[in-house]
């Protein structure tokens, strides 16, 4: 069985996403606002690599980041071990995904996502939780379309 097969909510998450990221303190205070595309693919040419997502940020001042993000996969999860982050994720339902990981650069800031896609696979509203030594101090609410 592919992973497509393993993790079919997943799978429904193939494509371009275009949405915004806006990142809110404990307060509710917005303290970042950008827009985003997001390219979710399943390539077939390194087994090792079952999944990767290209996230290309840009902010109204002109900023630019860009982030690649391969994964490998085991028992039903995705394995993410990049230079920036570790962690995994796996599919709650057959709407919800969950995300964990941990900041390489900062061990003690750790992120748990939750990802809700919708019946039609085009909108996905995503929130991420950010922890410092197990504490809130953050959040970020995403809210995305698919493209293509």
């Amino acid at each position: 069985m592919s992973i497509k097969d393993e993790m079919p909510l997943l799978a429904r998450h193939e494509g371009e996403w275009h949405g915004t990221y806006t990142v809110i303190d404990r307060e509710g205070n917005v303290v970042d606002r950008h827009r985003s595309v997001l390219n979710c693919t399943f390539p077939t040419d390194d087994p090792a690599i079952p999944y990767h997502q290209t996230n290309h940020y840009y902010w109204d001042d002109g900023k630019e980041e860009h982030i690649e993000f391969p994964a490998g996969y085991a028992d039903g999860k995705l394995l993410f071990d990049t230079e920036r982050i570790e962690g995994s994720c796996w599919e709650v339902d057959d709407h919800c995904i969950v995300l964990h990981w941990i900041y390489k650069a900062d061990p003690t800031v750790s992120l748990y996502e939750l990802i809700h896609l919708d019946d039609t696979s085009t909108n996905r509203a995503r929130t991420w939780h950010w922890l410092k030594d197990g504490v809130c101090f953050q959040r970020t609410i995403i809210d995305e379309k698919k493209v293509s």
